[in-house]
């Protein structure tokens, strides 16, 4: 009884003094060959990045432990203050944004596979992508051209991949994304029809984060056409691989099949056209007259092209080469009118030094737009200008009372009343994550001119 009081004695003492069971991160770090650093989060910035928020921007760290210390690419634990794991990601030693949060610990705890395993992450959360448009109806017989990955969306921030028919344009906006580029590439490759695949990292914002490519020639064509050719709610396009962004806008899809609906016996304008889609869709829904402006030369090449591949009037639909400032100056110089105007311009406000021009530019862009539209007539505006302070917080100019505030200044300086017909955003494979509403960048918002 001695010798077992002893070994009940010393089995207790044993327990009370054992550490707290470790978390699964915490079991399979501890196993990790290099070791892995651990980026301590400040005292009351946990919960933020508890619920849900996949960026840790810089400010909201206290420390770093691990030596060697992390460098960018390198998957890290994030953790409380007490340096318990709440979750993992992937560091940058320049970025305002420490880390992408990729896996909490609650998540690690259900499916351990992934667990601080980039590779195998990048393959379920793409496949779960490729699930998520499948349910979608995407791709289907009348559209093939859609949003395959959307970065924070898909839960892989600074990936968004694009499929044009039988192409996969891949953009690049984080450094770890460049880092993993082959492993992507094999991931994307697998999928079934995929036979090109298009690499197009975004340099300037790869550039804050520590990546300088403007010298490389890091848009890899080696394997891809120069031109796909795509359907979209049974309109044909023809897609450049060295377009804007991947080549086409995805997300205005259902926008542009919206003004469809409404075209029938109406005369159209279409400023900041790009290569057709409103425009193709107002011709396609019996618009009587339709007229496309924009700057880009090569763009408008193509836009003529897809008249041509959709078996349009070229005499009813035209595009024309032309700022869209002096275009609407003059138009309105002439007394012209039209009965829908669509107002589309490239984003304005890349970066916060620029957010007060870029509010005025937009503002007196809509101003003009107004006047060009009949009383009674309607004006589909667009925005997807935002930038990002140095503290992380994201700005977007154009988003709920501002939005109002920018487009009734826009009104008054037109002397126009205007009413809100209709408000909607990206197409539904731009997924959001509600923990990070920076993703919702797209404004699109009807208006009834008076």
């Amino acid at each position: 009884m001695l010798v077992g009081g002893r070994f009940l004695m010393s089995r207790t003492v044993a327990l009370a003094a054992a550490p707290p069971t470790a978390t699964t991160l915490q079991e399979i770090a501890s196993n990790y060959p290099k070791g892995i650093a651990k980026v301590v989060l400040k005292k009351g910035k946990t919960q933020l990045f508890k619920d849900g928020s996949p960026m840790v921007y810089s400010g909201a760290v206290a420390r770093i432990v691990g030596r060697p210390p992390p460098i960018t690419g390198d998957v890290v634990l994030v953790t409380d203050g007490t340096e318990k794991p709440i979750g993992w990601g992937l560091y940058n030693s320049v970025s305002m944004f420490c880390v992408r949060l990729m896996q909490l610990e609650d998540e690690a705890a259900r499916d351990p596979s992934c667990v601080l395993s980039v590779e195998r992450l990048l393959e379920n959360r793409i496949d779960a992508a490729v699930a998520l448009r499948e349910r979608l109806g995407l791709p289907s017989d009348k559209t093939n051209a859609y949003r395959l990955v959307n970065s924070e969306g898909d839960r892989l921030s600074g990936l968004i991949i694009d499929i044009f028919g039988h192409e996969a344009v891949i953009a690049s906006s984080a450094a770890w994304v460049e880092k993993y580029k082959q492993q992507i590439k094999v991931c994307i490759g697998k999928i079934s029809n995929i036979n090109h695949i298009t690499w197009r990292p975004s340099i300037d914002i790869l550039k804050e984060e520590g990546l300088d490519l403007s010298d490389s020639d890091d848009v890899d064509l080696s394997n891809s056409p120069r031109m796909a050719k795509v359907v979209e709610n049974g309109i044909s396009y023809l897609v450049s691989s060295e377009g804007q962004k991947t080549g086409f806008y995805a997300d205005q899809r259902e926008n542009r099949q919206y003004i469809s609906s409404i075209s029938e016996g109406q005369n159209v304008l279409d400023i900041c056209c790009y290569t057709g889609g409103f425009s193709l869709n107002a011709a396609s829904g019996g618009a009587r007259s339709v007229t496309g402006v924009d700057s880009s030369a090569p763009a408008l090449d193509i836009a003529k092209e897809n008249i041509v591949l959709n078996n349009l009037d070229s005499g009813m639909i035209s595009f024309l080469r032309e700022d869209a400032t002096h275009f609407m100056k003059s138009a309105l110089s002439k007394g012209n009118s039209w009965d829908i105007v669509i107002l589309d311009p490239p984003k304005l406000a890349p970066r916060k030094k620029v957010l007060h021009s870029a509010s005025g530019m937009y503002r007196n862009l809509n101003s003009l737009a107004m006047q060009l539209t009949t009383r009674g007539g309607l004006l589909m505006t667009c925005s997807c200008s935002g930038a990002m302070t140095q503290s992380g917080m994201f700005l977007h100019i154009l988003q709920a009372s501002c939005l109002s505030i920018l487009l009734e200044g826009a009104a008054s300086m037109a002397g126009r009343k205007i009413t809100v017909v209709r408000q909607a955003g990206a197409g539904c494979d731009h997924p959001i994550d509600p923990s990070y509403p920076e993703g919702e960048y797209l404004s699109n918002v009807l208006l009834r001119v008076l």
